[in-house]
Formats: C-alpha cells, structure tokens, sequence
C-alpha cells in the first residue's frame, strides 16, 4: 500500500469513529464513550480505536468538535442566505428548530446533553463544550444587535435577556422532544420564537 494511500486510509477511519463517536455520545454521553466500546461496535481492536486519539479524553474533544462542525452546517451555514439583520436571526431560529425536529442525532442536541454531564466539572472537555457554546451565543448576539441597529428590533431591547429567552425555547424544544416526547414541540418553539421577534 502506497503511503498516499496509507494515510487516506487512517483518515477515512478516524472520520469513521469520531462519527460513531458523536451519535453515540448524543445518547450515552461523553462518559459512554468508551474505547472499548467503540472498538466493538466498529470491528476494531482498543489499539486501533485509541491509535487515533492517544486517551479517552482526546476521543472526547475530537467528538466534540465534531458535533460542533455539525451544527454549524445545520445551522449558521443554511441561515446564511438570509439579509443580516432581523431576517438573518429569524432564518437562524427557523434553522435551529428544524435541526432539532431532523433528528439528525439520535440524542437531540448533543451541547444541551453534554454542557448538563459536563457544567459542574473542570478540565478540557468542559471548557471546549463552554467555549464552542459561547461561540455561538456570540454570533446570536451580534444578529440581535444587527437587528436592533437596524430598527428592526426596538431600540430598547435587551441583547442579553433576548438571547437568554431563545436559548431557552431551543432547551425546551430538546427537552420535550427527546425526553416527553410531544409531537407539538416544534410547533411551539415556532411560536415561542415569534412571540419574542415580534
């Protein structure tokens, strides 16, 4: 095997893992993610499986990462179209809801599963979980103040209250989907969401 090769190869199968590694983990939890475990279920030796990562906690932050490279494909990147401003942050929320609504992970929403395992801990998985979720909160804001620049919010909105509340309902959204289970969940967001933008 040529070395070119070689190294597609343990590209292709570290992809293959860390994928694993995500859906699982939107169930399990970071904690479940186990070598052993991952082994088993992809066919692969612990030595295979750790090679790629050196520890369990290298596993975990490359999964972490992971899922935050999904979410922003799911959505920042299919808001993006939208005028900035007011619109951007509607296309944002409509974007966010229907990620949840997808069922793209069989856990819902892998942050709201791992900041609640993870929030009363220290250590490097947790500040990646706390830095890529202030990450995004980040750009939520900068979209209400956009909108708010532009008067297409009233002057006197809250930034930080507003995000607050659009948090909220998308911590809803994922705890009664995932957890209750009600068909309406979305529908509700949807309506949460419009209430808040006006």
């Amino acid at each position: 095997m040529s070395p070119r090769r070689s190294a597609v190869d343990t590209r292709h199968t570290r992809e293959r893992i860390i994928e694993h590694g995500v859906a699982l983990a939107s169930t399990e939890g970071l904690d479940g993610l186990t070598i052993g475990r991952l082994a088993t279920e992809l066919g692969m030796s612990k030595a295979g499986v750790l090679g790629h990562f050196g520890t369990k906690e290298g596993l975990q932050l490359a999964v972490v990462d992971a899922a935050a490279a999904l979410f922003t494909r799911e959505v920042p990147e299919r808001a993006r179209p939208a005028p900035p401003g007011l619109p951007r942050l509607r296309s944002v929320c409509e974007a966010w809801i229907a990620y949840l609504e997808r069922d793209i992970l069989p856990g819902g929403d892998f942050f709201t599963a791992a900041a609640s395992e993870f929030d009363g801990r220290g250590g490097p998985v947790r500040d990646a979980i706390k830095g890529l979720t202030e990450l995004w909160h980040r750009d939520v804001r900068l979209h209400i103040q956009l909108a708010i620049s532009e008067g297409e919010l009233p002057a006197g909105t809250d930034t930080d209250q507003l995000l607050h509340d659009l948090v909220g309902v998308m911590l809803a959204l994922n705890l009664f989907r995932q957890l209750h289970e009600v068909p309406q969940a979305g529908a509700r967001a949807r309506h949460a969401v419009n209430a808040l933008l006006g």
